[in-house]
């Protein structure tokens, strides 16, 4: 996926204004909306228009992107990292949908899950409850098991008196309950757009997800942990000891066990009214031929053995 220069598309320096991109994309869709230019590719080049638009309109979009897209320029290979946008708060509940019209694959793959909202305005007669806002955030594995608090840092994108984006931070204290799994929400009400004329503020969903974890992959409630094991092990069968987030267990590895076999340990995966389960995938070791008895042996294996593991395998003269 290559990446969009979005201050190229519309002609205007990093540094532009609020202001400025407005103007620079008006004078461009006069010159290129459909309705006025019959050239072939005046629709496609007036999507890009709006998609650029779309972002850097929106002061919490265009902070996003002008993070992740820090140092590549346009037209490179580009794949957003897993959790960029942790910590972003944009505006819109769970709900919404981003953006307006159609977008590329690469402005989904930015902004595919987030929800688009404007800012309210209006003077001191107006009453409407505050906007929901929402943002993502990585907690650790082990939260799901215990529970936990944590402290959010949100970085709230808003425009100065120059009409500039900054980033506004403030933190939050969040309670994570035990059997959060990722991509659950946890509401915190009162915590999004103020509201008018004495109604409400809007609320704030924060998304879950867990960080890389160096053992476990999650799948809803699921765990997935390779576990190595030697030959002799896998072959003859034995107890082998593992580590789950519950503490250290044994497991038996069945005889004629191969390399991928999955091994279920029944609720042993994230807490809940029906817990998940642990499955543990096993990863057959050889050790390494580093020493003459190492070599040795192996070489008696070779010839004791009547063991060709290309037999049901095809090979081609």
């Amino acid at each position: 996926m290559e990446f969009k220069d979005y201050y190229q598309v519309l002609g205007v320096e990093r540094t532009a204004s609020e202001d400025e991109v407005k103007r620079a994309f008006r004078k461009l869709a006069r010159k290129h909306h459909p309705d006025v230019n019959k050239a072939a590719g005046a629709a496609a080049r007036m999507q890009e228009l709006n998609e650029a638009y779309d972002v850097l309109r929106d002061p919490q979009k265009r902070a996003a992107y002008d993070q992740v897209g820090r140092g590549v320029q346009g037209g490179q290979e580009f794949h957003p990292p897993p959790g960029w946008d942790a910590g972003f708060e944009f505006s819109g509940g769970p709900q919404e949908a981003a953006g307006f019209g159609e977008h590329s694959d690469f402005f989904e793959a930015l902004f595919g899950a987030a929800r688009r909202g404007g800012t309210r305005r209006g003077g001191p007669e107006m009453r409407a409850r505050g906007q929901d806002h929402h943002a993502k955030m990585a907690i650790p594995l082990e939260d799901a098991f215990h529970g936990a608090t944590r402290t959010l840092t949100l970085h709230s994108p808003e425009l100065d008196a120059s009409g500039h984006v900054t980033l506004r931070e403030r933190q939050l204290s969040v309670n994570i309950p035990k059997g959060i799994r990722a991509g659950q929400q946890i509401r915190l009400a009162g915590q999004g757009t103020p509201g008018f004329g004495g109604e409400p503020a809007g609320d704030l969903y924060l998304e879950v997800q867990f960080e890389p974890h160096p053992r476990y992959r999650a799948d809803g409630r699921d765990l997935y942990l390779t576990l190595p094991v030697a030959p002799w092990e896998a072959a003859l069968g034995a107890a082998v000891p593992v580590a789950t987030p519950d503490g250290r267990l044994e497991m038996n590895v069945p005889a004629g066990s191969q390399t991928g076999r999955n091994l279920r340990l029944k609720g042993r995966g994230i807490p809940g009214a029906t817990p998940g389960d642990l499955y543990v995938v096993l990863e057959v070791v050889l050790p390494p031929a580093d020493s003459d008895k190492a070599k040795a042996l192996y070489r008696q294996m070779a010839g004791d053995l009547a063991f060709d593991p290309r037999r049901d395998v095809e090979v081609p003269r």
